[in-house]
């Protein structure tokens, strides 16, 4: 195809090939347009008729040897190549059908005849000398239904494992429980009051800053006290409350008995010698007993938990996470009670027993709050998007009526680890009352408006009572994900270890264990004698 243009512009004449007659030819006139605007218009047409020419050529030889007659049936020949080679998929449809076909739970057992590897996958279709489309879709789909079955039970396994392990006691934190309980029959020294007499009017005095601690893990509350102390501007104005159960009262009260934090003050309390608690019903363990009756009748324990072979992985996960011990432990609902605890204080600062303070907390009490009662770091924003980006929607069930007629699911969750609670307001309020009241309604819808721990009733009774405070408070996410680096940990005021690989633990994050570890003596008669090492 050639195109001639006379040197004024006035005719340009296109030939179809060398030693045809003109094809078309055109007399520009100078008042019906610009010559140059012509000129492109034309040069733009040559291009057109010259692709359309190229891929009708091409489609013949792909063998579609029909003729067209028309202008449409030449769009439906050339538009698929224009627009995205091909609109009709190369894959034969056998092959769609077999795989779309139902999974049979037994399809592939018993089989030995399953390619194991991509490897052999492809050298026996290669073999074959009667592989067809209909072979190649059966191959392909026994070998990815094993692999699926294999990789599902894996995970699963994997999971299984992590339960046991962050459920279970150490023979570490075992061996340090016993020791100290032994030294506190032995040693007077050990059994020494805590606070000393002179110092106990500090437990009630509102100029004093209060901090409130439940463990019944003697090293993580040793852990969380000594990091408070040591990194406060002023310490003597500090007073820790710990309180604990029954049975680790002895080591806990040994333990800080031989390890004074002078000059802060530093009170060692069992549950059972609250007075609040000797008197009458307990709002708390009554809902505690029936929790655990539910959960025994509603889960069936983990076995039956991993015996579920219809659950995703990560459903079943979070089944085992609801079966841990301290989403049932009394240290873990006690704080819904702070008002009744201290009834003489006017705020608090709670603490979990999984966090490392590395800063002064005594800023804390400059915070405005608002008329509020609780003072925590949101948790829907952040730089780091998998810990930062929990909403209503992330604890509770919203497809349930009960909780989708009374909440946003977008609306911002905010943490438990490290709160400041003002304790005058919150008397004032109803939150307790409210908390026992979603608590009860949990329990007769066999726990389908959430499922794990006491997060999702206080995010329901601290409604619209939350003083949000700045991140630097709190950063979470170092017990279940890796992401944190120990740079981006070390400018955090308080970190917490909430999630599964606790610090204490073997699974723990080896590369975020030394913030945690650094505040432990590993020279200590009874550390030593536990074998307890800083990795």
């Amino acid at each position: 195809m050639q195109l001639h243009v006379s040197p004024s512009l006035r005719h340009v004449t296109v030939l179809p090939g060398k030693g045809v007659r003109e094809f078309i030819k055109v007399r520009v006139g100078p008042r019906w347009a610009s010559y140059r605007m012509l000129f492109y218009s034309l040069l733009f047409f040559t291009f057109l008729v010259r692709f359309i020419f190229v891929l009708s050529t091409v489609d013949t030889i792909d063998g579609h040897h029909s003729k067209c007659s028309t202008i449409g049936c030449l769009g439906k020949r050339i538009a698929p190549k224009i627009l995205g080679r091909r609109i009709q998929s190369n894959v034969p449809e056998v092959i769609y059908r077999i795989l779309d076909e139902p999974v049979s739970e037994d399809e592939v057992q018993g089989k030995s005849d399953i390619p194991q590897t991509l490897q052999d996958f492809m050298a026996e279709i290669k073999e074959s000398s009667t592989s067809d489309s209909k072979s190649f879709a059966l191959k392909l789909r026994k070998m990815v239904i094993l692999l699926e079955q294999r990789t599902r039970k894996a995970k699963i396994q994997e999971y299984l494992y992590r339960h046991v392990a962050s459920s279970s006691i150490p023979k570490q934190l075992h061996c340090l429980a016993l020791k100290l309980a032994n030294e506190h029959s032995n040693n007077a020294a050990a059994r020494l009051q805590l606070p000393s007499p002179e110092l106990v009017p500090a437990l009630v005095d509102n100029s004093y800053l209060h901090f409130v601690l439940a463990s019944d893990n003697v090293l993580a509350a040793s852990v969380v006290a000594t990091s408070l102390v040591k990194n406060a501007l002023r310490p003597q104005n500090f007073v820790l409350h710990i309180i604990t159960d029954e049975k680790t009262y002895a080591p806990m009260q040994a333990w800080f008995s031989l390890h004074p934090l002078a000059p802060a003050v530093i009170e060692v309390k069992a549950l059972n010698q609250f007075d609040w608690l000797s008197k009458g019903k307990i709002p708390v363990l009554e809902a505690m007993e029936k929790d655990q009756r539910v959960r025994s009748k509603f889960r069936g324990g983990s076995s039956a938990i991993v015996a579920n072979n219809t659950e995703k992985p990560q459903v079943i996960a979070a089944k085992l996470q609801a079966l841990s011990p301290k989403y049932n432990s009394l240290m873990n609902h006690i704080r819904i009670h702070l008002p009744e605890l201290f009834p003489s204080l006017n705020k608090v600062v709670f603490l979990d027993d999984d966090i490392v303070i590395q800063t002064d907390l005594s800023p804390l009490w400059d915070i405005d709050m608002n008329g509020k009662v609780n003072g925590a770091v949101e948790t829907c924003r952040g730089e780091d998007s998998f810990v930062m980006s929990k909403r209503f929607k992330s604890y509770l069930n919203f497809s349930h009526p009960l909780i989708a007629n009374h909440f946003d699911p977008n609306e911002c969750a905010w943490a438990y680890g490290m709160n400041i609670f003002d304790l005058e307001a919150w008397r004032k309020s109803n939150i307790t009352l409210t908390y026992y009241h979603w608590l009860e309604q949990n329990l007769k819808s066999d726990l389908s408006l959430w499922q794990l721990g006491t997060l999702p009733p206080g995010l329901i009774s601290f409604h619209g009572q939350v003083r949000v405070i700045d991140p630097f408070w709190h950063m979470l996410g170092l017990g279940y994900q890796d992401n944190t680096t120990l740079s981006d940990a070390e400018t955090a005021g308080v970190i917490h270890f909430n999630g599964r690989a606790k610090p204490w633990l073997d699974i723990a994050f080896p590369q975020l264990r030394p913030l945690w570890a650094k505040y432990i003596d590993f020279s200590d008669k009874f550390i030593k004698g536990c074998h307890i090492r800083a990795s």
